[in-house]
């Protein structure tokens, strides 16, 4: 069985955060402080409620005086083993809670806190707060020397970022998001370029003439940039958008011709779905981005329509055989139910075949 996240707050953890607290704070009662993070009902929390339950307590156990706790809180988190990334939120958590009447020290420790772990989270409540403020504070550190700040210019202003408060303002309207974006359009480090285009994929789904109108500027100047796009385009190219589509030369595939298709009909639950088929063409295939869609019958007697890559690359040659396999052993993201279920084969966002398998 996978390990649940909510146990990565542990005793390992909390007996490292003690011991650590308590070297930045003389004062600091170890053993009080273990005991009120492990209470009668903490099996009971899931992550992020054990993550507040945590910076809640440091609240009780340390000062009376925001400023000072956050000097103890960063020599604290200087000694923190950098492997605990995810755990080494409860300081940017505390500062969420504790910080949002205190903007400069609070930003200042956010930067800090960022480095090796991530403020992506805490920084929304500063943005629903003072927007104007934590967007020009944010602008500031797209041009830090340190990609771990650069990249919470980015990865805090998401407007759908996952597990995280929706940015209604900014699913509205993402000018201000665009700003930063630009600033960032180039940088040379794959950890601050990935959340780019994750914010642009986010911007897409809400706002997809604004991401094409970006696109078009963008596309071509160079390879981080084409990159970016890429996959800051991803859920429009799944989507078949055929302007977005053609931006990167996946034109219409008249020329294709799908033949052998070979489709197990009937599989069952924890089987393999297996399929194959050849493309042909007189001439070379050429640019191709080669899918396939599954439409998953939903307990209301309704279908759920999920699309995957098989390939995507230029084929010199006029002929290629594809096969492909499809795991429905059960997982938990998605539940299976039995019953007739299609499968399409999409090629350059056009819909080739689509056949239908029974799943037992």
């Amino acid at each position: 069985m996978a390990k649940l996240l909510k146990n990565l707050y542990n005793a390992q953890y909390i007996n490292l955060l003690a011991n650590e607290l308590q070297l930045s704070y003389e004062a600091f009662n170890k053993e009080s402080f273990i005991n009120s993070v492990f209470d009668k009902i903490w099996q009971q929390r899931e992550l992020k409620q054990r993550m507040r339950h945590i910076s809640t307590l440091l609240d009780i156990y340390l000062l009376k005086d925001y400023t000072q706790n956050i000097e103890i809180l960063k020599a604290t988190f200087s000694r923190m083993d950098y492997s605990f990334a995810l755990e080494n939120m409860i300081f940017q958590d505390y500062v969420e809670v504790y910080g949002i009447n205190y903007f400069e020290v609070s930003m200042d420790a956010l930067e800090y806190f960022t480095i090796n772990s991530s403020s992506e989270f805490a920084i929304r409540a500063f943005i629903l707060r003072h927007e104007i403020k934590t967007m020009q504070q944010m602008q500031t550190w797209a041009i830090s020397p340190n990609h771990h700040i650069r990249r919470l210019a980015s990865e805090g202003c998401r407007p759908r970022l996952p597990w995280a408060i929706g940015l209604k303002q900014f699913q509205e309207n993402p000018s201000k998001i665009l700003k930063i974006l630009d600033i960032l359009k180039d940088d040379t480090n794959i950890y601050v370029r990935k959340s780019v285009a994750n914010n642009l994929n986010d911007i897409s789904k809400d706002n997809p003439e604004a991401i094409k109108i970006l696109a078009k500027k963008w596309i071509g100047k160079n390879q981080h940039r084409d990159w970016i796009l890429k996959h800051g385009l991803r859920t429009l190219l799944k989507k078949g958008d055929r302007e977005v589509l053609n931006l990167f030369d996946f034109h219409q595939p008249k020329h294709i011709q799908l033949t052998s298709f070979y489709l197990l009909e009937s599989i069952k639950v924890g089987e393999n779905l297996k399929f194959s088929f050849i493309l042909n063409s007189t001439n070379n295939l050429g640019k191709l981005r080669i899918e396939f869609a599954i439409e998953f019958l939903r307990q209301n007697n309704k279908y759920n329509k999920k699309v995957f890559q098989i390939a995507e690359g230029y084929y010199k040659e006029n002929s290629k055989e594809f096969f492909k396999t499809y795991s429905f052993k059960p997982i938990s993201t998605r539940v299976y139910y039995k019953g007739e279920q299609i499968l399409h084969i999409i090629v350059n966002g056009e819909t080739l075949i689509s056949k239908r398998f029974h799943l037992g």
